[in-house]
């Protein structure tokens, strides 16, 4: 099918806008979504064993990662809705419909809210440590966190950014910010390419992702959503517990649960095949 002479413009700002890449040559497409504070570097482990077999699409949302931030508008990114909104755009864009979304840590509620809007954009999800809300809410929810110390990190971001990376970014990798130096370990060099990540972006873009991140409850959504969708949670996460993991699965309709012996949060990173190979499974 031809594209029409504006709808061929969309695409094209939408590329850049996005920052998109297509890689692979499969026919099933398959969208890798960054977490907060990451951009669509992170997902290069698990890479070379996915384009093999589906075309993939990578992104930076806007305001993260290489994006263009000249199209950050500041009232759409102050909510999830509004990084939903680009994945949506993406989508209609490239006419693309049955894809396999896999979104880690808030990407997961990003692609859940996507996915109620417009279920025929998915086939099936993949949700890497997701947390549908980070607070401690009642005693059948506890997500992690109470209110005021999340306040007290988004103070602290706006006052000294460099020691809020400094705090986040090992809590986020699950291990310890070690001196830069030859005796470094890959562990030791992931939690510095986080920290990296996160100072990368100026605050007037983070801060508000930070808030709609944390501050967030979107356990409603969950019941309904009817796609497939497979849980991967680290058995040793400090922002997301086990617990959490186990209430999203008995939440959606048609979900499966892996717990992955590990430290932190991003298991794409440092249990790579671990990940790929869960993923090969449930697809």
């Amino acid at each position: 099918m031809l594209k029409t002479p504006q709808a061929e413009s969309k695409s094209v700002d939408i590329m850049l806008r996005n920052n998109i890449k297509l890689i692979g040559k499969g026919e099933k497409t398959i969208i890798l979504a960054h977490g907060f504070g990451c951009n669509q570097n992170m997902w290069r482990f698990i890479l070379p064993f996915l384009e093999k077999t589906y075309q993939v699409l990578l992104f930076d949302y806007v305001g993260s990662g290489n994006s263009d931030f000249s199209a950050y508008e500041k009232n759409r990114y102050q909510q999830l809705e509004g990084y939903s909104l680009d994945i949506i755009e993406i989508c209609d864009a490239l006419e693309l419909k049955n894809v396999i979304f896999v979104g880690h840590s808030v990407s997961s509620t990003i692609g859940w809210i996507a996915s109620k809007q417009r279920p025929e954009l998915f086939s099936k999800m993949v949700a890497v440590c997701p947390s549908p809300c980070f607070l401690n809410l009642d005693e059948e929810y506890q997500g992690g966190f109470e209110r005021q110390d999340l306040e007290g990190l988004i103070q602290l971001m706006e006052k000294d950014y460099i020691g809020w990376g400094n705090y986040l970014a090992p809590i986020v990798m699950g291990s310890d910010l070690s001196p830069i130096g030859p005796g470094m370990s890959e562990s030791d060099t992931l939690v510095h390419e986080l920290l990296s990540s996160f100072c990368a972006t100026d605050v007037t873009y983070s801060k508000p992702f930070a808030e709609a991140t944390f501050f967030s409850d979107y356990r409603s959504l969950l019941p309904d959503i009817s796609h497939p969708c497979l849980i991967l949670q680290s058995s040793n996460d400090t922002l997301v517990a086990v617990s959490v993991g186990e209430y999203i699965k008995d939440k959606l309709q048609n979900a499966k649960l892996e717990i992955i012996e590990g430290n932190g949060h991003c298991l794409h990173m440092t249990h790579p095949m671990h990940v790929f190979n869960s993923m090969k499974a449930f697809l």
